[in-house]
């Protein structure tokens, strides 16, 4: 089963991860070379800063589109993992070594299967 690993990011936590840039992304290129020589690996990506990003909300057919993120949000999605494994607790497994989750939070969520047509 495929799941969508989220990465979540806050201002406190990009502090910490520019000033430890290159211990955290060894921690991220080792997992990533283990989970793609497992097969587990699908993809993923970062994505950019939250303040080039638009909210987009239609009420009554109209809409209504902000800068950002949620306003009241402190956390926002800061990029995401797929991988394919056997289970939810592998996928947890692989989210609780992702350097993201002690800094932030990490979301882990299983991708429904495409509706064939």
């Amino acid at each position: 089963m495929k799941y969508m690993l989220m990465i979540y990011s806050n201002p406190a936590s990009q502090q910490y991860i520019a000033e430890h840039m290159d211990e955290i992304m060894g921690e991220v290129d080792a997992l990533m070379k283990e989970l793609t020589e497992s097969g587990e690996v699908v993809g993923g990506q970062a994505l950019a800063e939250v303040t080039s990003s638009r909210t987009v909300r239609v009420r009554d057919g109209v809409p209504a589109i902000t800068d950002g993120p949620f306003l009241e949000a402190k956390e926002h999605l800061a990029g995401y993992l797929i991988v394919e494994c056997d289970s939810l607790e592998r996928a947890t497994e692989i989210a609780v070594r992702w350097p993201d989750a002690r800094l932030c939070a990490m979301e882990v969520r299983p991708i429904l299967d495409e509706v064939e047509g």
